[in-house]
């Protein structure tokens, strides 16, 4: 039973908790974001080269496990998946302050632990996304991921000043230790939550390979999400390419110190509030999809300015590309998520959105190793051109497909003229026992 009370979705306790704990959570994310490579360039004196492959080491777990984790989140109770995840990225983030504490830190940890937290990550992600559409009224989705995707925005806002004077006044890997924190305070604000989700019915469980079968068979053979998962690739290997490399080029390229990365990446992801706020009054106006297009195109163009920076004033040039960047981003993720959330039936959720997202955000390791090894090769003000180019092109080539021809996207999967789809076939072999009903 969704939640629906007058006053909009903050009077409900149970997304408030929800809302309260995924901020805070991204809270602490964002600062490390800001934290781990400050720690690898700062303290270990890390290659442009190890600081991005640290990038592609938290997001390789989508290409090796996003599958299998799909089908998984799909048989269980979300909100269990949810608390263990988290509990995990406490401890594993907790490893990195402890081990520089006793003199004992090395890259190899750090990569470690940017792979085991990307695989609490994947779990989290998933079940995150199937659980609010159970959690809220269909109508209230767009309200929902409007306010925890402006939440979310605001948090990075802070995190990555926060990085930068904790690295400024007690060493960078505190922030690795705030984020653990915040880990910790979500935990706590998932339990609190009283919802149930209801059970799944009982009946034969197809084997697990058939169950991921179904799901990629129902994103390869829909116009709209093929679009959405080849573009997000392509688009993302642009954004953590850009990305991956930006705290090398603001500490070594511009001299820029600690503290002033922080508040140049506060003032970057500000962009963030803004397109969240933004996305319901455009999409109203114009139309989701066309809204989506807008969003992705504005952000691609403006990205443009940031190797153009220098230091002193030249650095806003970096800041108004990032800003755009990120209100354009932020944007079309609020309109992606609730097509989605409304589009896809409840009970492939899991596995379409893995699906999706194997090939997505498995293309961010993808450009995070190529961020740094073009980085250390061409140069890092060159590669950040040249990753802004690509994404120009893949906001280009939106244009001519499905969703660059429509004004609204589909409400759902009979309007957008698909037959229903036929159940996977189950398993000659006796159903598989649980093992269990326990993620950026």
């Amino acid at each position: 039973m969704s939640v629906r009370e007058r006053g909009g979705l903050l009077r409900s306790r149970d997304f408030r908790l929800l809302w309260t704990g995924e901020t805070t959570s991204v809270l602490g994310s964002s600062i490390a974001v800001v934290a781990l490579p400050l720690v690898a360039v700062v303290t270990l004196q890390a290659s442009t080269f190890a600081v991005g492959l640290l990038t592609a080491a938290a997001w390789l777990p989508w290409l090796l496990i996003g599958l299998p984790a799909g089908a998984w989140v799909d048989r269980w109770p979300k909100q269990p998946i949810m608390l263990a995840c988290n509990t995990f990225s406490m401890v594993v983030f907790l490893s990195v302050p402890v081990a520089a504490w006793f003199g004992l830190l090395t890259m190899t940890q750090l990569l470690v632990v940017a792979l085991a937290g990307g695989v609490a990550k994947v779990f989290f992600n998933v079940a995150y996304r199937a659980y609010l559409p159970s959690l809220v009224d269909k109508e209230q989705l767009q309200e929902a991921n409007e306010k925890l995707q402006g939440s979310e925005s605001a948090a990075q806002i802070g995190g990555p000043g926060l990085a930068g004077l904790l690295a400024q006044g007690f060493g960078a890997v505190t922030g690795v230790l705030a984020d653990a924190v915040s880990f910790g305070i979500s935990v706590l604000c998932l339990r609190s939550i009283r919802y149930r989700e209801p059970k799944r019915p009982a009946g034969t469980r197809s084997r697990l390979r058939d169950e991921i079968r179904e799901g990629l068979a129902f994103v390869v053979h829909d116009r709209y999400l093929r679009v959405f998962a080849l573009f997000g690739a392509v688009s993302n290997v642009a954004l953590m390419g850009y990305q991956s490399i930006e705290v090398v080029f603001l500490a070594r390229d511009l001299g820029v110190g600690p503290g002033a990365v922080g508040l140049v990446l506060a003032l970057v992801g500000a962009g963030g509030v803004f397109g969240a706020a933004l996305s319901g009054k455009l999409a109203a106006r114009i139309g989701t999809a066309r809204a989506f297009v807008l969003c992705e195109g504005f952000g691609a163009l403006m990205m443009l300015l940031g190797p153009l920076a220098n230091g002193g004033w030249g650095l806003a040039f970096f800041v108004a590309a990032g800003f755009s960047l990120s209100a354009g981003v932020v944007g079309s993720n609020v309109l992606n998520a609730t097509f989605k959330q409304r589009y896809v039936p409840a009970a492939m959720f899991g596995r379409v959105t893995a699906s999706m997202s194997v090939l997505s955000f498995g293309a961010i390791a993808l450009g995070g190793l190529l961020g740094g090894i073009l980085g250390e090769t061409a140069g890092v003000r060159q590669t950040l051109g040249l990753m802004a180019g690509l994404e120009v092109v893949a906001v280009f080539a939106l244009l001519f497909t499905p969703i660059g021809r429509c004004r609204d996207f589909p409400a759902d999967v009979t309007a957008a003229g698909r037959p229903p789809r036929r159940p996977a076939r189950p398993s000659r072999r006796p159903p598989a026992t649980r093992s269990g009903s326990s993620p950026v």
